[in-house]
């Protein structure tokens, strides 16, 4: 096993929540106290020095709750309007639990479109470095109101290591509902076995994602594989941990052997 002593020593750090973790297993409502707690860990980050930018899902959570919708809708343009009514007070809240700790935020929308072309994708490049140079903590999501396509980029796993490449971070840490990657999923199979580290996303590494299993978000293992194949390509090492105790990135960033450790390829 590998040193993790390295974690220690990055200085941006893109995190990754997704709606399973911000809202409650019951009722698919949002999780408020789950919500601060991870703004409070994320200032306390701030504060040491790292510079974050946070990637969150939940939009589409939040306005189905609003709009009194039971069930995850299906119709993209069902999720567009409860992305609609959602983002706003999702971005409100975290607005709210930030100003209490005196830090500064920015929303920041995007699309799959927004790192085709070219001329958006050097001024999200641009706007991203002005954000980080004011100490602006930026919380990113994708643009689901306006996706003319299928909503795709897999609960915002994709879209994070997307972000983390485009700020050059060093560290990509994904808060998912289980504790890392398994040889099966341990919520079918009680023998599956956690993974520790990974140095190569080999077929047989691939092999082991599996499907989304919660009502409220959309993106599974396979999504999250995905992103750690973009993080490498980037040199970015990434980290998947439970993010029922968002305590566990304090232990991410000092090293402990927790969740499981994608190391990245080599800058070219």
């Amino acid at each position: 096993m590998s040193d993790r002593s390295k974690l220690k020593s990055k200085k941006r750090i893109v995190v990754k929540v997704g709606s399973s973790t911000l809202t409650h297993k019951n009722t698919g409502k949002i999780n408020l106290l789950k919500m601060e707690k991870l703004v409070r860990v994320l200032t306390d980050l701030h504060n040491s020095g790292k510079e974050v930018i946070l990637v969150s899902s939940g939009a589409i959570a939040a306005g189905r709750d609003l709009l009194g919708l039971k069930k995850k809708p299906k119709e993209t343009s069902e999720k567009q309007a409860c992305a609609a009514v959602g983002q706003a007070r999702l971005m409100t809240i975290y607005q709210k639990f930030f100003n209490e700790y005196h830090k500064n935020t920015a929303q920041v929308l995007m699309t799959k479109y927004t790192v085709d072309d070219e001329t958006s994708k050097r001024n999200a490049v641009n706007t991203f470095a002005e954000l980080l140079k004011f100490d602006v903590i930026p919380v990113v999501n994708e643009n689901d109101t306006v996706a003319t396509d299928e909503i795709d980029f897999g609960d915002n796993d994709s879209l994070s290591a997307i972000v983390a490449s485009l700020t050059g971070a060093d560290l990509l840490v994904l808060l998912s509902d289980i504790d890392g990657l398994y040889t099966d999923n341990p919520k079918e199979n009680p023998d599956a076995k956690l993974i520790n580290e990974v140095t190569e996303l080999s077929d047989s590494i691939m092999s082991m994602g599996k499907g989304a299993g919660s009502d409220v978000g959309t993106g599974g293992m396979a999504a999250k594989l995905k992103a750690a194949g973009i993080a490498a390509a980037a040199g970015i090492d990434m980290v998947i941990i439970n993010g029922e105790n968002v305590n566990t990135l304090y232990d991410v960033i000092e090293g402990k052997n927790v969740g499981t450790l994608f190391h990245a390829g080599q800058k070219g």
